[in-house]
């Protein structure tokens, strides 16, 4: 399945060449032809790659050839990636390295001399495999298809007819659709009711519930269901209207689209009607507006619907006029009442107690999705024996038989659509646990190291790119759970489209679960889950990802591992016991991210770590027994991210002003530390995190003039009253949180700064703030308020209606504040009732 992501890795390759640094580089080296030919060669594969996945399941000679590919481009990659290093290197060596350095340098094998024969040797070699597997290519037949456009497997037309009986759970939502469809809007412009959510959800079913509803019936004398799918041209879609409003099938070579929109209108004069639009996937407005003016314009009697289903809260935003309906999963009493019709006859539940508890932890398993309860339910209607439950239960649902209307099949329709690169991102959540809670900043941080992210366009930062790729992924309904907090933003994936992503990922990706689990030959991504699970079988050189697991301590492993993998991009050792690292760590030289989070037993890192010139994210927070930084951490020149924690006093402040790329420091636990940043400027900083900093007592405002993001926790010396307002007027913060500050009594007046750029609001565990400044209703731009356990906070500012960008309201562990705000009760509820989000958590009130 893996080959799946193989045109994006083409893509990315011939992109890499095509770059001014490897073009730059290759000139130097003398092997720009080459490259150039290499570069040809690739497009030529490139562009008959989408045909030959598709074909690879018929023919196990094409499935080889593909899997041959993906190894020469793999190690082409690594290639290329060889000359970035190399430049890295250079740039370090001329800027700061001593004469010694230089003559050391020299007689190693990256010298002038050596380097450019070794390469071309590497270029050479690269070059005739994939002149070989380009010939190999028309033993196939293949179409050519230059880009990723391809028309996906559409799911079966889907019909109006429904049982209503199969249907529960669904009654509130029902029943609120039915209002919207039922209600007057005075308005005689067309009415969209969009429904949204992730495949499976029964967005069609309940459609079907409420087009076939009594009341409905009776106020539309005419009701259209047009199965849109992935086909959007407007005269197909106008042909499918007028065929489910008419009898007498129409057919499209014999009309153009004038015509039938003269037929249309014939027959939608004077009509009230309700259209369904079933399975909406096109993002192109324009089709959509052409679409909809023609229905506008023949429109019948006032009080028309068109009722939207789609996965896409892109297609909803755009097609809606009224908010839309997000579908949610069902409740767990709903759930195991739709798997028991599935799996049992009528009435035999109760003669199968112990199937129904692991039938319990089935349904668990499906997340709420309908689909997915009939899928697995129907699985096992008519079984008996425990061990088929169990073998149901204890399996990624992607290990089961699946029909073509199951689950899997119905969510991996979504995946199908995603542009290439962003399969290739999606495939790494596979790397991680059910139930995960993710940050945009680990995630992005991991596409960056893997290379998978698009190259940022003008104007953007790589942030900016892994955001956009985020929220394209929140708007196709892959994630749940996704909290936007300006600058930052946390999610989880439905544990189904966890599932979907280890199929889809499987063979290149591995989690690693169990102790006779074989690692794959070829992969070249891996994930521990158990400690005395490493070295239980040898792992691939050609590996570029590794997550250790917890609590690790095989030092045979992990020397093992640094010396054999030298293709290495991201590893991740966290809360191991390791005391020290091999210094041969510095020879993974393409390694781009590096987390040692909490290995409290890590006493010194080798100077060697310096030499990663390529690295990207270095995390270093909660090694609470790491003495100093490593000699020459200014050498990283890479560096984007840099998490610490250290016990040194003195900060390398001459040393970080080096690393001119710097975009995110986090300090944690640096008790030590009085000060930061004298001296120096860090313009290109955006994020700045400081947690449990107890001697810390002030901010460099003027030294970080760009930032965006500020988090302070659990500082106690901070001072918030500043004499120096002036200086700080400009601020451009986004995300504001500030916790477990016992010192905050009121709220700092200098924040007053960012009135027009703050987006988020976080205030927790502030015993003694007692207010908020009225002019928080000034904050245009903000869009989230979080506030928990600030116990004598007891109002908020009377003008929060103001804010007409603010959608999340969230109060936990404020007992005033909850009662005044309390949802329909609260005496105050009416000044926050219309945010569209509203979170209060009261053990009082829930009592």
């Amino acid at each position: 399945m893996a080959e799946s992501l193989l045109f994006g890795l083409a893509e990315s390759f011939i992109g890499k060449i095509a770059s001014r640094a490897v073009q730059e580089a290759s000139l130097v080296l003398g092997v720009y032809d080459e490259l150039q030919d290499i570069k040809n060669t690739a497009s030529l594969i490139k562009a008959v790659l989408l045909d030959a996945e598709q074909k690879q399941w018929q023919n196990n000679q094409l499935r080889e050839w593909l899997r041959q590919i993906k190894r020469v481009f793999n190690h082409a990659e690594d290639i290329i990636d060889d000359f970035e290093c190399e430049a890295l290197r250079k740039h370090v060596v001329n800027t700061s390295g001593s004469f010694t350095r230089k003559v050391r340098r020299y007689c190693s094998s990256s010298n002038p001399i050596v380097y450019p024969l070794k390469m071309a040797h590497q270029i050479k070699h690269i070059k005739e495999r994939f002149n070989k597997v380009a010939v190999d290519r028309v033993n196939f037949g293949l179409q050519i298809n230059e880009s990723d456009n391809r028309v996906v497997q559409r799911r079966e037309m889907t019909h109006s007819h429904v049982n209503e009986s199969d249907v529960i759970g669904r009654e509130h939502d029902k029943q609120k659709i039915i209002d919207l469809v039922l209600q007057d809007d005075g308005d005689k412009c067309l009415y969209v009711i969009p429904i949204v959510g992730i495949g499976g959800l029964g967005k069609t079913t309940l459609t079907k519930c409420v087009f076939n509803d009594k009341s409905v019936v009776q106020s539309f004398p005419l009701k259209m269901w047009v199965c849109v799918s992935d086909d959007f041209e407007l005269k197909h879609v106008l042909l499918k209207i007028l065929n489910s409003a008419n009898s007498n099938q129409i057919h499209q070579e014999n009309f153009d689209v004038d015509q039938l929109k003269i037929r249309l209108r014939n027959i939608l004069v004077g009509q009230k009607f309700l259209l369904v639009l079933d399975d909406v996937w096109n993002e192109d407005r324009v089709k959509w507006e052409d679409l909809k003016d023609i229905i506008q314009g023949v429109a019948g009697a006032e009080g028309s619907k068109v009722l939207v289903t789609t996965r896409s809260h892109t297609v909803a935003n755009m097609m809606g006029t009224s908010s839309s309906h997000i579908l949610q999963g069902l409740s767990r009493v709903d759930s195991q009442s739709v798997f028991v019709k599935w799996a049992f006859k009528e009435g035999e539940v109760e003669n199968y107690p112990e199937l129904m508890e692991i039938g319990k932890e089935i349904v668990q398993k499906c997340g709420g999705l309908p689909l997915a309860l009939r899928t697995l339910g129907s699985s096992l209607f008519l079984k008996v024996d425990i061990e088929d439950w169990k073998f149901v239960r204890d399996n990624e649902i992607w290990n089961l038989p699946q029909k073509e209307d199951d689950i899997l099949p119905a969510i991996k329709l979504s995946y199908d659509q995603l542009p290439s690169y962003l399969k290739s991102c999606f495939a790494c959540f596979s790397l991680f646990e059910k139930d995960f809670q993710f940050s945009n900043y680990h995630v992005t941080e991991l596409w960056e190291a893997l290379g998978f992210l698009p190259s940022p366009k003008r104007g953007q930062t790589i942030d900016d790119v892994g955001n956009q790729l985020l929220h394209d992924l929140v708007s196709r309904s892959f994630l749940q759970d996704f909290i936007d907090l300006g600058n930052a933003c946390m999610f989880k994936l439905h544990d189904l489209v966890h599932d979907l992503a280890l199929y889809v990922a499987k063979d290149e990706f591995q989690l690693v679960k169990l102790h006779n689990e074989n690692i794959f030959e070829n992969v070249f991504h891996l994930s521990f889950i158990k400690k005395d699970l490493l070295g239980q079988s040898a792992v691939p050189t050609g590996l570029r990802t590794i997550f250790f697991p917890q609590r690790a301590n095989n030092e045979a492993f992990l020397h093992t591992l640094v010396s054999r993998c030298k293709f290495l991009r991201v590893l991740q050792i966290t809360n191991s016991t390791y005391v020290s690292l091999p210094h041969s760590i510095g020879k993974l030289k393409h390694l781009r991210y590096l987390s040692l989070e909490n290995n409290k037993e890590l006493k010194s890192l080798p100077n060697s770590v310096c030499k990663l010139q390529n690295l990207h994210t270095l995390k270093l927070n909660g090694c609470t027994n790491l003495q100093t930084l490593p000699n020459g951490i200014g050498n990283l020149i890479s560096l984007r991210q840099l998490y610490i924690t250290t016990m040194q006093s003195n900060f390398p402040d001459k040393e970080i002003a080096k690393l001119t790329s710097l975009e995110l420091i986090s300090f944690y636990s640096c008790d030590y530390l009085e000060s930061l940043f004298e001296g120096i400027q860090l313009p290109n900083l955006k994020f700045l995190h400081v947690s449990s900093c107890g001697n810390l007592k002030s901010l460099p405002f003027h030294a970080i003039p760009n930032l965006e993001s500020l988090i302070i926790k659990n500082c106690n010396k901070m001072k918030f009253s500043l004499n120096h307002d002036s200086d700080i007027s400009n601020l451009k913060l986004r995300l504001l949180s500030l916790g477990y500050l016992p010192q905050l009594e009121s709220f700092p007046q200098w924040f007053q700064g960012c009135v027009t750029t703050l987006q988020s609001l976080v205030l927790h565990d502030c015993e003694n703030l007692e207010e908020l400044p009225e002019w928080l209703s000034t904050l245009i731009c903000l869009k989230t308020i979080s506030i928990d356990n600030c116990p004598k906070l007891v109002s908020l500012p009377d003008d929060l209606h103001q804010l007409k960008n603010l959608e999340y309201l969230e109060i936990e562990g404020c007992d005033e504040l909850c009662r005044r705000y309390h949802p329909k009760v609260g005496k105050d509820w009416h000044k926050i009732s219309h945010i569209k989000q509203v979170i209060i958590k009261s053990p009082e009130l829930e009592d």
